[in-house]
């Protein structure tokens, strides 16, 4: 597996103040991406391409509700056609909203695409490509021949973008690399840039520019490397040369709920934190209406958060050597210690903070709350507040040896993000970090729960993902239980402690081969009990089969009301009737002896 060295890479110009990323601006249609704009709102509808009426209006309805870019699948040529339908009835309703065309494996599709939508987005792991997951060794010679075999396929539809003035996305997911890069790079973050590199070249070869990039990933950790990733090789193939492409966020199969949103908060926040990503999409597993207000509190929520810090100067900001490698998530390596029965730091799992008064609220049913149970009190942890900015607080504390649990005061004027890296980077890496969502304590029991769960997501998770922290304390949540479900929630969608079953599921689109949302809420009904094990819920095979490599178990649609069951990428059972697939994904898992039975005794919180 081909290497990157990390060392000499920056994708963002201070991972301790905000500075959004400088772009050229790509027009799709009447709306720019990049430049000077602001961040733009995107979704995807779910009818079905040939139906005209029904896909008309399900665009106007999310351009009403603050769509900026609608996305459309387009399988084949046949429904490419119909865009053109599509495209007419939208504008006869006086709605400007521009179209996507989204193409997976058929460039005959993407051709004829182009001649009725704004963008074209493709993807560079199936475009052209069939995926058998084979395993082979390239020489150069035979890599140069699929190179130039992919150039024959794609030049076309540049050149047609180029002539229409079309937009296109030039679009890796994680779950659908090609045999090619997999067999080069692995499934990684590199992988997924290099990818979509290859593409982009190609393009430019052309002289055509009106791209933009995304690195799609169901996990949080490997997306926000990837977008780290191409960034940084952006930068180092030079700006100057106009390799300064606007970025396209989204966490592809994030599920529903709050788990959903957790999980784009986590990946899509974090990346917009640092100042990278000029649209959005949030993916859940709901109709496409309920992601626009997610997605605007999203980057509303960064408004209000971003902070650059011109408060301090140099001299104050000054720090060690960076205590964390952005590209290649490793957790830092602090010493254990021992807070009412509980071990933190080093190799045990991230503890659980709550607050005295939260602690009181809930002492009656400790017992009984399982997984979900509070762990340490904050006032009784002798966690010691530190102000990142005081060089002889810090001092203090490094010299001693015995480790110590660091957290940062409340009311301080500086990101949570920015202000953690910082302590991180100036405190021995001996000393455990108590990390908190908010230096804000809520004391508003009306809050916007939304707003709370998305702070915490994005500064908690952001952190998380790099590395930092032993523990964390949800202060901008004042009701008790919400408080601890929100923190647990937290940690299992940054992938940093396991409690319950893990879904992912993907948003529904018109290549949908069943009711994702319904056949969603089934299998949560049926193995939410599941601790640990990973299921896949995918609407067809564009990126299930991929995808099935950090799943369990997969349940993915094949045919038309028929399912196939996988164990990680590998089918296992197909064309299964949809009134059977549910069953007869718990007796695979139970073949598999991951099931357990479950529990009548955990109660609510």
């Amino acid at each position: 597996m081909t290497n990157v060295a990390h060392t000499a890479l920056s994708y963002c110009p201070d991972l301790f103040q905000y500075q959004r990323r400088a772009t050229r601006e790509v027009m799709v249609g009447n709306v720019g991406i990049g430049g000077d704009n602001p961040i733009r709102i995107q979704s995807m509808i779910t009818s079905d391409t040939r139906d005209t009426e029904a896909c008309v209006k399900e665009i106007i309805g999310l351009a009403e509700a603050g769509c900026e870019i609608v996305r459309v699948t387009a399988q084949t040529r046949k429904y490419a056609e119909n865009l053109e339908n599509i495209r007419d009835g939208v504008r006869a309703a006086g709605c400007d909203v521009p179209l996507v065309a989204d193409i997976h494996f058929k460039p005959d599709a993407a051709l004829e695409a182009a001649k009725w939508v704004e963008k074209i987005r493709v993807n560079p792991g199936n475009y052209a490509d069939k995926k058998k997951f084979e395993t082979r060794e390239y020489s150069d010679e035979q890599y140069a021949e699929e190179l130039e075999r992919i150039r024959e396929q794609f030049t076309p539809l540049v050149e047609l973008c180029k002539e229409l003035g079309r937009a296109m996305r030039i679009g890796t997911n994680h779950g659908s690399l090609s045999d090619r890069i997999m067999n080069r790079y692995g499934d990684t973050p590199l992988g997924m840039v290099e990818s979509a590199l290859e593409f982009a070249r190609i393009a430019r070869e052309n002289d055509y520019h009106n791209f933009v990039f995304s690195m799609k990933a169901s996990n949080p950790k490997v997306m926000v490397e990837a977008y780290r990733l191409l960034v940084a090789r952006l930068h180092e193939l030079g700006d100057d040369d106009g390799w300064n492409y606007p970025i396209h966020l989204g966490v592809t199969e994030a599920g529903d709920g709050e788990d959903g949103r957790i999980k784009s908060a986590i990946g899509i926040g974090s990346l917009l934190s640092d100042g990278v990503g000029d649209t959005i999409r949030v993916s859940l597993t709901e109709d496409a209406i309920y992601e626009i207000p997610v997605a605007k509190a999203l980057v509303a929520n960064i408004d209000k958060s971003a902070c650059t810090h011109e408060l301090w100067d140099a001299n104050t900001l000054q720090r060690g050597p960076l205590s964390y490698d952005p590209f290649s998530y490793n957790r830092r390596k602090s010493h254990a210690i021992e807070i009412n029965g509980f071990k933190l730091g080093g190799a045990n799992t991230v503890r659980v903070f709550t607050s005295q008064e939260k602690w009181n609220a809930v002492a009656h049913k400790i017992e009984q709350m399982g997984d979900f149970k509070p762990e340490i009190v904050s006032e009784q942890s002798g966690a010691v507040e530190v102000n990142p900015l005081d060089r002889d607080a810090i001092n203090k504390i490094n010299a001693n040896p015995k480790p110590t649990l660091v957290t940062i005061p409340d009311g301080m004027e500086m990101a949570v993000i920015h202000a953690y890296r910082l302590l991180a980077c100036k405190l021995d890496a001996h000393h455990p970090i108590l990390l908190k969502d908010t230096f804000t304590p809520s004391t508003n029991p009306d809050i916007d729960f939304q707003e709370t769960l998305l702070t915490a997501a994005r500064n908690l998770g952001t952190l998380l993902c790099d590395g930092i922290g032993d523990a964390i304390l949800i202060q901008g949540e004042q009701a008790p239980g919400q408080s601890l479900r929100l923190a647990y929630n937290v940690l299992q969608a940054a992938g940093t402690r396991i409690f319950k079953t893990d879904y992912v599921a993907c948003p529904s689109c018109g290549r949908t081969l069943f009711n994702l949302q319904e056949t969603t809420q089934k299998i949560r009904a049926a193995t939410g009990h599941l601790k640990g094990v990973r299921i896949a819920i995918m609407g067809c095979i564009v990126n299930g089969p991929g995808e099935m490599a950090d799943a369990d178990f997969g349940y993915v649609g094949g045919a038309p009301n028929k399912i196939n069951l996988y164990i990680n990428k590998t089918p296992v059972k197909f064309n299964i009737p949809e009134g059977e697939a549910v069953d007869q994904l718990i007796n695979l898992i139970k073949e598999n002896d991951r099931w357990i039975d479950p529990s009548r005794e955990t109660v609510s919180v």
